[in-house]
């Protein structure tokens, strides 16, 4: 019972502090990614100035749904590279765990540690999925097995994109079990999606 408190503190945790140390950055950054998708689709109404694209950017939020579920996309994306990819240090061998990280013990020196990050990977991936379904919703379908399919390869073609930037830029390890479990995050939060929408739908 006490290892099973000890797991849900400690996820609970991790969570909150990847939560709340990037989320002044990145909000900043869906901002300023949003100017630059209003540059290459609104051009003549944001290309006249910084005052201009300010509006622009205002009435664009206010008026359109998906102006505003791409902002959220971003935001939970540059949420999940702060933690990956932004905020790591520097590994001198990136290749020297590779299929780690697969349970919830660890080895260290000897002795036994209590570790999340498997779960964790899962989690994560698990709001990046459903919002993407969320925001290409009239492309991805209502079929949850189609859907199941397209969150799954979504999930697995970004962990695949981090971790090869893990491994070139040397920030932290290449690891399988990484791919895995941010995969089966992004399968639940199509099946999630999938949910949700029905109930609204029913409602």
């Amino acid at each position: 019972m006490k290892e099973t408190i000890d797991l849900l503190g400690k996820i609970l945790t991790n969570i909150l502090i990847a939560l709340y140390e990037p989320f002044g950055f990145s909000l900043l950054l869906s901002f300023l990614a949003m100017f630059f998708y209003l540059y290459a689709y609104e051009p003549t109404a944001a290309g006249k100035g910084w005052k201009s694209a300010i509006v622009t950017w205002y009435q664009k939020f206010k008026e359109s749904v998906f102006f505003r579920k791409l902002f959220f996309l971003f935001f939970v994306t540059s949420l999940i590279l702060f933690r990956t990819l932004l905020n790591r240090n520097l590994w001198m061998n990136p290749l020297s765990d590779v299929m780690g990280g697969w349970g919830i013990w660890e080895t260290v020196n000897g002795e036994q540690k209590l570790t999340t990050e498997c779960i964790e990977n899962v989690i994560m991936m698990v709001p990046f999925s459903a919002v993407v379904m969320w925001t290409f919703e009239e492309k991805t379908g209502n079929d949850w097995k189609e859907v199941l399919c397209q969150s799954g390869k979504i999930a697995f073609i970004f962990s695949v994109s981090i971790e090869m930037l893990q491994l070139l830029l040397r920030l932290g390890t290449f690891q399988l079990s990484d791919i895995f479990y941010n995969t089966v995050g992004g399968m639940i939060g199509g099946l999630m999606y999938c949910a949700v929408m029905k109930a609204r739908k029913r409602l």
